[in-house]
Order: C-alpha cells, then sequence, then structure tokens
C-alpha cells in the first residue's frame, strides 16, 4: 500500500500529539525562566507574545497566498507544520539557554 493511500488525518492525528508533547515542554521550560524572574523572565514574557502573534500572522499570509494547500487535510498539515517550526526553535534556544 503506498503511503498516499493512507488515511491522511490519522498521521494528522499523530503528529498533533507529538506536536503536544513538544510544546509541553517548551512551556515548561519558559515557565521556569519566568518564574526565575528579573530581566531574562521579563525578555521571555516579551518574546512569547510577539511570537505568538508573529507565527499567526505569517500563517494567516500563507493561507491567503493559497500557500497551504486546496485540501482540508492539507491545509491542516501545513499548519501544523508551521507551528512545530515555531515549537521546535524555542525549544532549542532554550535548552541551549538563549
Amino acid at each position: 500500500m503506498s503511503r498516499r493511500a493512507s488515511n491522511p488525518w490519522l498521521k494528522l492525528g499523530f503528529d498533533t500529539l507529538q506536536l503536544g508533547m513538544e510544546a509541553s515542554m517548551v512551556i515548561g521550560l519558559r515557565t521556569l525562566r519566568i518564574a526565575a524572574g528579573g530581566p531574562a523572565g521579563e525578555a521571555e514574557v516579551r518574546r512569547m507574545i510577539g511570537e505568538k502573534i508573529g507565527a499567526g500572522l505569517e500563517l494567516q499570509a500563507l493561507a491567503l497566498r493559497g500557500a497551504v494547500g486546496p485540501a482540508p487535510d492539507r491545509m491542516a498539515a501545513a499548519s501544523l507544520a508551521h507551528v512545530r517550526r515555531k515549537v521546535r526553535a524555542n525549544h532549542r534556544r532554550l535548552v541551549a539557554g538563549g
């Protein structure tokens, strides 16, 4: 059976579960940094808010250009991939201490 013949929604469900676990790690790391306070905590809060707004606007722009695909499953997968890139970048930065 080809990979394309499988149910795309099942893969999307697993990818969403994985994103949830990755996001939980980022939330924990950010919480520790914010709880420590000081300039680093304050900077993390500002960065977090700015990133959320920026990621949402980027995704809207992709959707308006038709870059997320024509089919609902493709749109969902492209949106999820966009968010996962942001979450992974934050995880790498926070683990490295940046």
